[in-house]
């Protein structure tokens, strides 16, 4: 079986329960891959990362597996780490506490990172991408080609 991609921009709303609808074109992979179990959890630079089952198994062992001195980076992905299911709606409820640590307000970005996602508020996000197009290409670009 091929490896599953997630990839691209949905801008979508959470409901008035913190509810994100998957998008459809997502569904069927996540429902094949993961039997529509999710864990979200945080990311550093401020969003969440929501990742099927598999794909979070497989990190969180990397993580577990780090040495002492990054304790807290332990504490940050798996201390936080919240398991989900998609419901009956295609919804997936993030937790009060991911909300806030994430900044969610009501429109959100999420977007396909390869084996994971990434979810954003839609401001966040809009001015992160603005502050690294400023920084131009970094160094390990220089090589490559469009």
């Amino acid at each position: 079986m091929a490896e599953i991609v997630f990839q691209g921009a949905s801008a979508l709303a959470l409901d008035a329960k913190g509810r994100l609808a998957v998008p459809a074109r997502h569904r069927d992979a996540l429902s094949a891959l993961a039997q529509g179990q999710l864990t979200l959890t945080k990311h550093p630079v401020g969003c969440l990362l929501l990742f099927p089952r598999p794909a979070w198994e497989s990190f969180r062992d990397k993580v577990a597996a780090l040495p002492m001195r990054a304790e807290g980076w332990k504490r940050i992905f798996l201390g936080n780490a919240m398991d989900v299911e998609i419901d009956g709606s295609s919804r997936v409820l993030v937790s009060p506490e991911l909300r806030q640590a994430a900044g969610l307000s009501r429109d959100v970005m999420l977007l396909g990172m390869g084996s994971h996602f990434e979810l954003w508020d839609v401001q966040r996000y809009q001015a992160h991408e603005a502050e690294v197009m400023q920084q131009g290409l970094p160094e390990t670009l220089g090589d490559f080609s469009f």
